[in-house]
């Protein structure tokens, strides 16, 4: 929105209603939400398709409108390890992402960008050491894009620190593999042009998320990892990433740019916060300090911390055996003696620790190159200090709190060019001022002043 975009030209698609302030904002100006499931391709291709409103602003003769795509949908499911759980992954992030590709292509979107996650690149990691062990393996993991552990990834499941992600890898495939295929009608010789954002280690910012966010909504947490040093991605900088490699893919296109620069698409890159690589003792310190004691992270020890986590995985494997089994008896003493995993406990698995006890340093000098040298052009504006300012700042102001799950991620869609046609069996209503699309088995709203 901030670039001058038509709020009218771009739409939301997400599970559930946002919620975030500056998102709402966005509505009042016109921009749509339409709420469908990744992982129904009926339902997400009939919001790829719904009409836009925008049909008054479109003159005859103009040419097919270039339509981009920030696919960033996502089932955070970290905390899983083992192949027993790996669908509840797959489902959105493998699954999800091959229905967003077909409805891309459905509607003939000229770029999709992905939002992996700098976690593919990441190593598990033994941290309970025998005696005569000092450190343990892949502790410390500088990550870039030519490390033999990126491509290609470990031939087993167990080589990933977490079924998150080993699921963000093949969907990773799924979108490299889908660039070039031919997209909307095949007689205009369009293709579709992909590329994957890694952001490393984890993204956050105002709005809620799995860092700054969530320690500053749970007034901090416990402190068994100060000394590890950490990538982190603030989602201003994050944002400008994908903006930098849509602006290089759209290039591509170009009649006049196609020889001027290498062809990046198809790729994946690291992206993360300019400046020294922090600690997380440094965000604890820079946190605690500026919200004026509202945070605390108490030390803990970190072996007394993996071994509960380990007690916490072993429940969570035991109860979901016995809830699958195909015995009645082992079902039955499931559900009246073992009572599911919540909250904060439910993430607490030894997966947490190989993504935050270990030191993770995320090298995106490539993402930094000129467009000439096949790089993104892509500069971080903010340091990772200067981003836990403005989310403790607007945490202060209460303007950075939200309703909004942290496990919730959306998937915005942006048109430049005239409306989509309407899906057939439509219906359109006004209620006080608010518009309502009804395509299939989802909504689209539209907020007005």
């Amino acid at each position: 929105m901030d670039r001058g975009e038509d709020h009218k030209r771009v739409r939301l698609l997400d599970l559930n209603p946002p919620h975030n302030y500056a998102i709402e904002d966005a509505l009042l100006s016109g921009v749509q939400f339409i709420k469908i499931d990744v992982a129904d391709p009926v339902s997400l291709k009939a919001g790829f398709n719904a009409p836009w409103d925008d049909r008054h602003l479109i003159r005859d003769g103009e040419p097919e409108p270039e339509i981009t795509i920030f696919h960033t949908a996502a089932n955070i499911r970290f905390y899983e390890r083992h192949a027993m759980f790996l669908d509840r992954s797959t489902r959105v992030n493998v699954a999800g992402t091959q229905n967003v590709i077909d409805a891309a292509r459905s509607v003939g979107a000229d770029v999709l960008i992905y939002t992996s996650s700098g976690s593919v690149g990441v190593r598990d990691t033994r941290l309970l050491l025998w005696p005569w062990e000092s450190e343990p393996k892949h502790f410390v993991q500088p990550i870039d894009e030519d490390d033999e552990r990126c491509v290609p990834k470990p031939e087993r499941h167990e080589g990933f620190f977490s079924n998150y992600a080993a699921s963000k890898w093949e969907a990773e495939k799924l979108v490299r593999g889908a660039d070039r295929l031919p997209t909307g009608i095949t007689e205009n010789g369009r293709v579709l042009r992909t590329g994957c954002i890694r952001p490393g280690n984890g993204i956050f910012g105002p709005g809620g998320d799995f860092l700054a966010g969530y320690y500053l909504g749970r007034g901090g947490v416990p402190d068994w990892n100060g000394n590890v040093m950490q990538s982190f991605s603030y989602v201003e900088n994050c944002a400008c990433a994908h903006l930098c490699y849509e602006q290089r893919l759209i290039e591509l296109q170009s009649p006049s740019q196609i020889k001027k620069n290498p062809d990046i698409g198809g790729q994946a890159f690291y992206i993360s916060d300019p400046g020294p690589t922090p600690t997380y003792g440094d965000v604890f310190t820079f946190l605690s300090t500026l919200c004026d004691g509202e945070c605390h992270f108490p030390s803990t020890s970190p072996t007394g911390m993996l071994i509960f986590a380990h007690l916490m995985e072993g429940y969570y494997i035991l109860r979901h055996t016995l809830i699958t089994s195909t015995w009645s008896l082992s079902r039955l003493i499931a559900q009246k003696l073992l009572p599911p995993v919540q909250g904060d406990l439910l993430t607490f698995q030894p997966s947490l620790f190989p993504l935050t006890s270990v030191h993770l340093i995320f090298d995106d000098s490539r993402a930094r190159l000129s467009p000439e040298k096949g790089g993104l052009g892509f500069k971080g504006a903010w340091t990772t200090m200067e981003g836990l300012y403005k989310t403790c700042d607007e945490h202060k102001s209460s303007m950075g709190r939200s309703n909004a799950s942290p496990h919730t991620v959306g998937l915005k869609v942006g048109l430049k060019g005239k409306a989509m046609e309407v899906v057939n069996g439509s219906q359109f209503k006004v209620v006080k001022g608010e518009t309502t699309v009804e395509v299939g088995p989802m909504e689209v709203m539209t907020v007005k002043q």
